[in-house]
């Protein structure tokens, strides 16, 4: 498939991917059309999304969809482990869940699925929209609408529109939405024709009610659902914040009827990868590791559950937060409000951090502070790493 990029064409590889063994390839520039296996189409990526739309038409399968400013690729592998004690569930590997992933997700899918599993992300408005166009999902959930990409989105208003396309989406179908009931901004804006689920801490309406029981730094958690109550699960993933993420996957287990035994080995089981809240214990720290992304709705919640887990020495290195566009200042600048708030020790990594921060260690590459930390250890501490990409905080792993 001929894809382009800012710094490629997929075009040009076309005649190589046939000599390697390829029975076609599909080609969008006449050039490149130069024997029966190259197939000329007006836009390969079109042909890529309506390809991936007429394959999984063949399923009758439900299909669920995630969408969400933060946690949604924590929320799918949860849901995942879950649901994949009792089915053979399909679900997007990795983070590939744009215009170009959810396809070839889609088109992965064969007919030993038994649940397809789709994370669907998005920078701009209509994303979302066009993305369920091409999965058609049946079931859907918002983890949550928070201050992410705002640069595409412009504000707010702008991100939760785009998300709420999911549930449009499903409510033209009639299907299934499982929702936070703790989340205002969620209830507020559920489709009236669709069958919604909710999950709830403390809950008694909600279909599953949960408590978060302790920080260790790992959370530990109860959960209950009409006559079954659960006992406290001790999980590998830190921060209050992935708490709702354990009750959407039980909500999500219980709809599918998975029993509560093989549910809570799934969640005490899970382990988390890539970068996303995850303890590294090394012969000096213990570091929490969120470092896969971060905007200002993340940002504060990382920093205020960090806050509450009680250790004699915290630190929290945190790196700028990218794609915000003109709110780029005021975001960062409530960050350091929050850290001075909560008294927390922090190192900040960044030009934007940099720029602005007062009486606070300040580097403005995650270079400098490496090298920094090479020649003065950082020792027996508990350390948040939380940052955009970009920043590329994982690289002190070796020095902390």
């Amino acid at each position: 498939m001929a894809l382009k990029g800012t710094n490629f064409n997929g075009n040009t590889f076309a005649e190589e991917a046939i000599k390697q063994g390829a029975l076609c390839a599909i080609v969008d520039e006449v050039n490149y059309k130069t024997s029966e296996q190259t197939i000329l189409v007006e836009d390969s990526l079109k042909f890529l999304q309506d390809l991936a739309l007429y394959h999984r038409k063949q399923f009758t399968i439900p299909v669920i969809g995630i969408t969400g400013s933060n946690g949604k690729t924590t929320s799918k592998e949860l849901i995942a482990a879950v649901l994949s004690e009792q089915y053979n569930v399909h679900y997007t590997k990795g983070n590939l869940n744009n215009h170009i992933g959810v396809p070839l997700t889609l088109l992965a899918l064969n007919k030993t699925h038994e649940i397809a599993l789709i994370e669907m992300g998005a920078n701009k408005f209509k994303d979302i929209a066009e993305l369920c166009a091409i999965a058609e999902p049946t079931m859907g959930m918002i983890t949550n609408i928070g201050k992410a990409h705002l640069e595409g989105f412009i504000n707010f208003e702008g991100v939760l529109k785009t998300k709420k396309e999911l549930y449009d989406s499903i409510s033209r179908t009639t299907g299934k939405i499982i929702y936070n009931a703790d989340d205002s901004i969620l209830t507020d804006i559920l489709p009236g024709n669709t069958k919604n689920i909710s999950y709830g801490q403390n809950n008694s309406s909600a279909y599953i009610s949960g408590e978060l029981m302790e920080q260790t730094p790992f959370v530990q958690l109860q959960w209950s659902s009409e006559a079954y109550s659960s006992p406290t699960i001790s999980t590998n993933l830190v921060g209050e914040y992935n708490f709702y993420n354990f009750l959407a996957a039980i909500t999500f287990g219980r709809l599918f009827d998975v029993s509560p035994e093989k549910i809570n080995h799934a969640l005490s089981q899970y382990t988390p990868t890539n970068n996303r809240s995850q303890v590294n214990k090394t012969d000096k720290n213990t570091i929490i590791v969120d470092c896969y992304n971060a905007n200002p709705t993340s940002m504060e919640s990382a920093i205020r559950s960090f806050s509450m887990i009680e250790h004699d020495k915290k630190i929290a290195i945190l790196g700028d937060m990218r794609e915000l566009g003109h709110e780029e200042v005021a975001e960062h600048k409530k960050v350091l409000a929050l850290l001075k708030t909560l008294k927390i020790d922090a190192i900040l990594v960044g030009n934007v951090f940099s720029s602005l921060a007062e009486d606070v260690k300040t580097y403005a590459s995650v270079d400098l502070l490496k090298e920094e930390l090479e020649n003065v250890p950082l020792e027996n501490a508990l350390v948040l790493l939380k940052g955009s990409r970009g920043i590329q905080l994982e690289k002190l792993l070796d020095v902390l």
